[in-house]
């Protein structure tokens, strides 16, 4: 590390390994700590380095806290931060860091050459994700929130504390403009680029024309570390915004109205490539709170099974708890015919939003599949492995299967074979793979 980057890092180094005791985010000091070192890397280099930050903030957050109570809004803070973090896991291309600044307040950073319409774009899915319903378990309703975001590119060699500063100023100014979700640091709110209804409409050509690219994340199993599958994964390079990952993928059908569409023509490729799998390999499949809430889903995924030649007993559908807001009784009759079907039903996430534990009782699950923040820790915090130890404790006692995601080192996946799971998938043996890729791997 170049040591003109030192004087910049130092005051935060300590605070910087802090986290957040309510979110499980790190706090700002770890965002100043990581741009320092962005720019001491790209001196060494010889260059540029490509720093994009946004902030985020909740528009009148304590009207939440006086129409829900204070623990229902910690948990709607808690429920923000995973949702972020999981944008950027899913959206970005470089190396970022998720913080939480205080109060409703989050930012995120990136070190990535991304274009000034791609940094806005992303604002706006990232927005859209925020906003989706949340539900309120300590009342059993759904709450809305409304963010506001201050995006800013830095200028070359700008110090953090300023970047950081340019940021809160805008998003204090865009909390005042009711009609602005938007804001730019420099006061520009709407470059060159493309529009959502453009990108609405990009979509749909791209699924006519079969520009939507189906990854696969490898699954193992802990007993011999054996392959056992893969789950799929939505991906779309767009000429001009760049990739567009599952989530954001989603919202954009949302909006235009074509889940449906996107739901069948990535259920369709995937069953299609998983019956060229050798014999016994599973495929997961992630299901939207549209698709649920479809009556002829469980008819649909039925057919597509079929006209593949694919054998349901092999397919896994995996559900978050935002699946469920739709209507949980009808999202576990939709689950139960298709568990009739042979069809397996994964609680993906677990851990990561509310953890209703109705959701267990109510839905004819198989697996649950725990979030990488459960692991995040797991080898150096004993409260994390306590939490762990109980999950899967209780899902034994239901007879469910446990998988956990985002495992990325040995001793991750020492420690989770030690504590009784059964299946893994993360950084660690495999990224996302094409459909090529996933076969030579399966034969090999």
């Amino acid at each position: 590390m170049n040591d003109r980057a030192i004087p910049n890092s130092a005051p935060h180094l300590k605070e910087a390994t802090e986290r957040d005791t309510l979110t499980g985010l790190p706090g700002v000091a770890a965002a100043y700590v990581r741009m320092a070192q962005w720019e001491a890397e790209a001196q060494v280099a010889d260059r540029i380095a490509p720093i994009h930050a946004m902030m985020l903030g909740l528009r009148r957050f304590e009207t939440v806290n006086l129409a829900y109570g204070a623990d229902a809004g910690d948990a709607a803070l808690a429920e923000v931060g995973h949702r972020i973090l999981a944008f950027a896991d899913s959206e970005l291309e470089g190396d970022f860091v998720v913080s939480r600044v205080g109060g409703g307040r989050f930012m995120l950073v990136v070190s990535d050459p991304c274009s000034r319409e791609r940094w806005q774009w992303l604002a706006e899915a990232l927005a859209d994700r925020v906003a989706q319903p949340i539900a309120s378990h300590h009342n059993g309703g759904t709450m809305r929130l409304w963010p506001r975001i201050a995006l800013v590119r830095a200028m070359p060699d700008e110090k953090p504390e300023t970047i950081v500063d340019r940021l809160a100023d805008t998003l204090n100014r865009a909390q005042r403009q009711s009609a602005r979700r938007l804001l730019w640091a420099d006061g520009e709110l709407n470059p060159a680029g493309r529009t959502a209804v453009q990108l609405e409409a990009d979509l749909l050509n791209a699924i006519d024309r079969d520009e939507i690219e189906i990854l696969y994340q490898p699954q193992y199993s802990v007993d011999g570390d054996r392959i056992i599958g893969a789950e799929a994964l939505a991906r779309w390079q767009h000429g001009e915004v760049g990739r567009i990952g599952a989530g954001a993928l989603f919202t954009i059908a949302e909006r235009a109205d074509h889940v449906a569409q996107l739901s069948r023509h990535i259920a369709s490729h995937a069953l299609a490539d998983a019956a060229t799998w050798p014999e016994g390999l599973r495929l997961s499949l992630n299901v939207t709170p549209t698709d649920l809430g479809t009556g002829s889903f469980p008819n649909d995924i039925a057919a597509a099974v079929v006209e593949a030649g694919f054998s349901p007993d092999l397919l896994t559908l995996e559900i978050t708890e935002e699946a469920l807001l739709v209507d949980v009784d009808r999202s576990a009759h939709a689950l139960g015919q298709l568990r009739d079907l042979g069809i397996r039903i994964a609680l993906d996430d677990f851990g990561a939003g509310f953890c209703n534990f109705r959701y267990l009782k109510l839905l004819p699950l198989h697996y649950l599949k725990l979030d990488r923040v459960m692991i995040d820790e797991i080898e150096s915090d004993p409260r994390d492995l306590a939490v762990l130890r109980a999950i899967v404790a209780m899902a034994k006692a239901l007879d469910l299967k446990v998988l956990v995601e985002g495992i990325e080192n040995e001793g991750q996946r020492e420690l989770i074979v030690r504590e009784g799971c059964d299946y893994y998938q993360g950084f660690l043996r495999s990224q996302p793979i094409t459909a090529g890729e996933f076969l030579t791997l399966a034969l090999s």
